[in-house]
């Protein structure tokens, strides 16, 4: 059993105070994170981007587009222009079969350019028909020269003043094609046939080299 306290020993004394039984309220939790978007959802957001980013081309007028097209046909025409460049390198290291494709990839590109450069510049198939014509040589009493019907309306101006050379319309040539006949030679000035000379000769002279 415990002393009793006496009275001398109450004036030091701290009154002491029991804590508060009452209950906290729990903390809140936090809000889960937003559910990521969709695949609907994010294409929706990139149609109406894009319909927005053609909405603004579209403000931005047709000069400006027309400008845009031309810089990016000059950049794939630089493009084509340098992979025929390094084409025409390594045909002495390679073998008979890769070489001989390569060279016919090549031809292919540039026949694919030639065929729009002679329909936008009559005067470069003017050229093409003097350089024949000069081949056939002034032996030939006569030539018939045949063209495209509608090279042949672009090219009698420029044709003017040609003495034995009978035109003819040839509806089987396309543009930028010809044939010359005479009465012993033959010149046959299609794309596909100058094409060709250009492959073979190629060929030819990647064997040289071997």
């Amino acid at each position: 059993m415990s002393a009793a306290l006496r009275p001398g020993e109450l004036a030091g004394a701290v009154r002491w105070t029991a804590p508060g039984l009452e209950l906290r309220a729990p903390e809140p939790e936090p809000a889960p994170p937003p559910a990521p978007p969709s695949v609907e959802a994010l294409q929706a957001i990139e149609e109406a981007a894009r319909e927005a980013g053609y909405a603004e081309g579209l403000a931005r007028g047709h000069a400006e587009g027309f400008a845009a097209g031309q810089a990016e046909v000059r950049r794939l025409v630089a493009q084509i222009e340098g992979i025929l460049d390094g084409f025409t390198r390594p045909l002495a290291r390679l073998d008979d079969e890769v070489a001989e494709a390569l060279a016919e990839l090549a031809v292919r590109v540039a026949g694919a350019l030639l065929g729009p450069a002679y329909t936008a510049d009559p005067a470069l198939l003017a050229d093409l028909v003097r350089e024949a014509l000069d081949a056939v040589g002034s032996a030939q009493r006569e030539v018939e020269l045949r063209l495209h019907p509608d090279d042949l309306g672009v090219l009698a101006p420029h044709l003017a003043g040609l003495d034995g050379v009978r035109l003819s319309n040839d509806a089987t040539l396309g543009r930028g094609e010809l044939r010359l006949h005479g009465e012993s030679v033959r010149i046959d000035g299609t794309l596909a046939a100058r094409l060709q000379a250009v492959l073979d000769s190629t060929v030819a002279a990647h064997g040289a080299a071997r």
